[in-house]
């Protein structure tokens, strides 16, 4: 067993597990950063954090559910000031290409006086099998806005993958890197993969954001989930730099990144879109 220590907030999330699971493997001592792990950290609650802490060499940081959304800055700038007293060694944020708020968070980071690195990820594939995407693809109707937009959809793996590195070499100390796939599809060629993969007629439907705003609101949703969803589509999606491919993943990892037809393919035979049974 090696012996620096790693806490990954949001270890059980779409990137921290995955970060988790490469760790263990190599052998490192890791600490899970959740509100259900022996020493629970709960982004709302600071209480603990000096004990989540304690003996940590290393933290990847990554913020639920978004650092665009209010209180993050406030809650980075906390745990920040904890892990400096801490002594830890080193810290990788896990931020958004093209988040201009995302970056006010980064700044702390980068001030803070520890050795970093940041991670700015485009769209997660994983929102298509593991978010709020899930449903509607099951159901066999997905309706979003800006259906124009093309994204170049970034794989969790990939993430991982980068985010276990620059963890462990000091070569990306004080670097910012934004993951990218590496090609761009719109909503609708998106589906279109998924549909293909699983052998499924599924519908896309393009929307005005402010019907897809409605639409949330009728479901009863929460104002915060509303305000991050209409955030990222307005904001983020409606950035013309956020459709940039960029060469980061090949730079860090020596190979390109996982192409969204191969994220479709594994996912469709894993069963996560199969059809769900009706029960009467």
């Amino acid at each position: 067993m090696k012996t620096e220590q790693f806490l990954i907030t949001g270890g059980t999330g779409k990137t921290g597990r995955r970060i988790v699971q490469r760790l263990n493997k190599l052998g490192y001592k890791v600490r899970i950063g959740s509100r259900s792990a022996e020493r629970p950290f709960d982004w709302n609650d600071p209480t603990n954090w000096d004990e989540v802490l304690e003996g940590i060499d290393k933290v990847y940081i990554t913020y639920q559910p978004d650092l665009a959304v209010p209180g993050a800055k406030e809650a980075i700038s906390e745990l920040v000031k904890r892990a400096t007293t801490a002594g830890v060694s080193k810290m990788v944020l896990l931020s958004g290409k093209g988040e201009r708020e995302a970056q006010l968070c980064e700044d702390i980071v980068i001030n803070s006086g520890i050795d970093y690195t940041i991670i700015r990820a485009s769209w997660f594939n994983q929102n298509f099998s593991e978010n709020f995407l899930l449903e509607p693809i099951l159901d066999g109707v997905v309706a979003l806005p800006q259906a124009h937009v093309k994204i170049p959809f970034v794989d969790a793996e990939d993430i991982a993958d980068v985010a276990v590195k620059v963890l462990n070499d000091v070569t990306y100390n004080g670097k910012i890197f934004e993951l990218t796939g590496s090609e761009t599809l719109t909503f609708k060629e998106a589906i279109s993969v998924i549909a293909n993969a699983t052998n499924r007629s599924i519908s896309f439907i393009p929307m005005r954001l402010e019907a897809y705003s409605a639409e949330m609101k009728n479901m009863q949703l929460p104002e915060d989930f509303i305000w991050l969803i209409n955030y990222l589509f307005d904001v983020v999606l409606g950035n013309p730099n956020n459709s940039i491919v960029t060469e980061d993943i090949n730079l860090l990892l020596g190979r390109a990144p996982k192409t969204f037809r191969e994220f479709a393919e594994e996912s469709a035979a894993l069963g996560i879109w199969n059809e769900q049974e009706i029960t009467i």
